[in-house]
């Protein structure tokens, strides 16, 4: 027996009209039918006497009806009750160092988010969400370290990333004439590692190692200056300005993305963490991860299937 069955039931018992059920409910005529004698069958009784041209509540039906209806009267209580907790309740997320700019304009009467001022690299965060350190965080994970600590992830961002080159053609570059920078500190840039190095292996981009954290900042531009060749902007990067003396070039075939997933704990099943889960992820305009121009790692939750 289900909410919707007892739902269907109501209906029929008030309009007295299978078709007139229907269309209240938004459903099909023989799909209502269906449903009605389920519940008979799950309940052991029958609850209408019908024919072709009436329909009438059985004896057993007109007891059991106020009975069903205060079911939904409480179903109902419960369902605002969790959203009223909802509402209020806090959430920890962390982050990276990217946030949805409406971040907070979407998560209003949802929950309160509190955003922790404790900013980690996204294998870190990953980390405290699997250990309830936080309950929420934006992060680049890959499929793998998912399913290794129950984790799922849903897409809320994407970056698309450039190549910075030495001032001249600002023309497209493609991903095999890029280079892109790998750090010696792994544990501070692993996910970048990570990616860098299968974006290599992928588009035969070239490899160049660093051990002054210059993935970013004043140091990245002097790596640029020194390479003399287009170098793949992290996603650290992406927001900085450009010395004059350098210059944004697009990457092609294919254009590397770099996902920003919204990761909570697979055994979380608080209502206010999917709550606000779906209000940061829902009506998103996000590129087309799996076609053929856009390029992520295999492993991320959001590459194309190759099957």
């Amino acid at each position: 027996m289900e909410l919707r069955q007892l739902r269907y039931f109501v209906a029929v018992a008030e309009e007295m009209n299978f078709g007139r059920a229907a269309e209240r409910l938004h459903i099909a005529g023989p799909s209502l039918s269906q449903q009605i004698k389920a519940l008979e069958r799950d309940l052991g009784v029958r609850l209408f006497d019908r024919d072709r041209r009436s329909v009438s509540l059985t004896t057993i039906g007109e007891s059991l009806l106020p009975r069903a209806r205060a079911l939904l009267a409480q179903a109902d209580d419960l369902r605002r009750r969790a959203a009223g907790l909802a509402s209020t309740e806090k959430l920890r997320l962390g982050y990276v160092n990217w946030l949805p700019a409406d971040l907070a304009e979407r998560t209003a009467g949802v929950a309160h988010v509190q955003v922790d001022t404790w900013v980690l690299p996204s294998h870190a965060q990953a980390g405290r969400v699997a250990d309830g350190s936080i309950d929420l965080a934006v992060c680049w994970i890959q499929s793998p370290d998912l399913l290794a600590q129950d984790l799922g992830a849903r897409l809320l961002g994407a970056d698309r990333l450039y190549a910075v080159a030495p001032a001249g053609d600002p023309a497209p570059v493609t991903a095999g004439d890029t280079v892109v920078l790998v750090d010696s500190d792994t544990l501070s840039w692993s996910s970048w590692n990570l990616y860098a190095g299968q974006f290599a292996r992928a588009t035969g981009a070239a490899v160049a190692e660093t051990d002054d954290g210059g993935v970013t900042g004043p140091a990245f531009f002097d790596h640029v200056r020194r390479l003399r060749r287009p170098v793949v902007n992290s996603p650290k990067g992406q927001a900085l300005p450009l010395p004059p003396d350098l210059v944004r070039r697009p990457i092609t075939e294919p254009a590397p993305y770099w996902t920003w997933s919204l990761v909570t704990r697979r055994d979380d099943a608080r209502a206010s963490v999917h709550a606000v889960a779906t209000a940061l992820t829902a009506g998103l305009d996000l590129p087309d991860l799996a076609g053929p121009a856009a390029w992520v790692p295999s492993t991320d939750p959001f590459a194309a299937d190759p099957g």
